[in-house]
């Protein structure tokens, strides 16, 4: 990618529609992990013409490499399959959770793991290589935005949902996909 290239992420955003749910996920949270899980089969039970889909990424400490996994997300995102790469990162984490958290958050294999061998493992799983926009400084715009927006509408936790941009706190990632669709259409 060239440096003198304007960085643009793109949102990681799907449908269209008036009711809009955002899900703000910790990639290695095993109750992100979850709900992330359930969200195609959520927009296509709701439709993407009556609902907007936006994930957003909820970085948090005592998931030992979630700034690294964060922040080669919104790389990906900004190459040129943009979201559908980012959402390939997302998947690929999922699948192989184990890999890139700690056991209890302070021990494990992942003790002698380095940033740049979880690098290496996004891109093998994912077959995404971000690289290049992951070492642009610049991208730290990006992940600012999203740890910003999520602190200003209060949420600190993932997974965390809000519809039409009220936090819905007893909307769990164990919960039904029929309901999370009528709450929606609520």
């Amino acid at each position: 990618m060239n440096n003198t290239v304007t960085l643009h992420a793109d949102p990681l955003v799907w449908g269209h529609g008036p009711k809009v749910f955002e899900v703000f996920l910790e990639p290695t949270c095993p109750f992100s992990v979850k709900a992330f899980n359930k969200l195609d089969a959520l927009l296509a039970a709701v439709g993407e013409d009556q609902m907007t889909l936006k994930i957003r990424l909820q970085s948090q400490p005592w998931h030992m490499y979630s700034g690294v996994i964060v922040r080669y997300i919104l790389a990906a995102s900004t190459l040129p399959a943009g979201k559908a790469d980012a959402k390939a990162v997302l998947k690929a984490v999922a699948l192989h959770r184990e890999e890139f958290e700690f056991t209890d958050h302070c021990a494990g294999p992942n003790m002698d793991a380095t940033p740049n061998d979880i690098l290496a493992r996004l891109k093998r799983y994912s077959g995404v290589d971000a690289y290049a926009p992951f070492a642009r400084p610049e991208l730290q715009a990006e992940v600012k935005w999203h740890c910003k927006y999520a602190r200003q509408n209060g949420i600190h936790v993932s997974p965390t949902f809000m519809i039409n941009g009220l936090v819905q706190s007893d909307i769990s990632s164990g919960d039904d996909i029929s309901e999370w669709a009528k709450r929606i259409q609520a």
